[in-house]
């Protein structure tokens, strides 16, 4: 299944670019990074099927062993990509937030665009690696 994170602004050359990039070398499953501009820009179209999960601070809060079950089970399903999709400034619109298939928050605390696309590229590292039952995440 296609890991695919789509955020705006751009990463440029920057140490939150050097983590998604120390990240996504690590992931054994497919990984896409897309950026659009701060305004306007068009989500590129989906491989069918797809899931979408709009990181949003509205979301739920979820342990890494329960992310991490999502998109096992979502690969399991036949799921070709989940889209993981950071807003603007102001957010998701209310027609997007029904859309989704998952708003997925980063805890309570507000994070930077570009610092939240670099955390969230290290959960799904996690997440991969929990799947796999890689020692990387260790939890009691």
């Amino acid at each position: 299944m296609l890991l695919h994170v789509v955020g705006r602004g751009k990463l440029g050359r920057s140490p939150e670019a050097e983590l998604v990039a120390r990240y996504e070398k690590r992931l054994t499953w497919p990984f896409r990074h897309t950026e659009l501009p701060e305004t306007g820009g068009k989500v590129p179209e989906a491989l069918a099927p797809c899931r979408t999960v709009l990181l949003d601070e509205r979301g739920k809060a979820l342990s890494s062993e329960e992310f991490a079950a999502i998109l096992g089970r979502w690969r399991d399903e036949g799921v070709r990509e989940a889209r993981f999709v950071l807003g603007a400034a102001d957010g998701h619109s209310d027609e997007e937030r029904a859309n989704a298939d998952l708003l997925l928050a980063m805890g309570a605390m507000t994070w930077p665009h570009l610092l939240a696309r670099a955390m969230l590229a290290e959960q799904l590292y996690r997440a991969t690696t929990i799947d796999a039952g890689h020692p990387y995440h260790r939890s009691g």
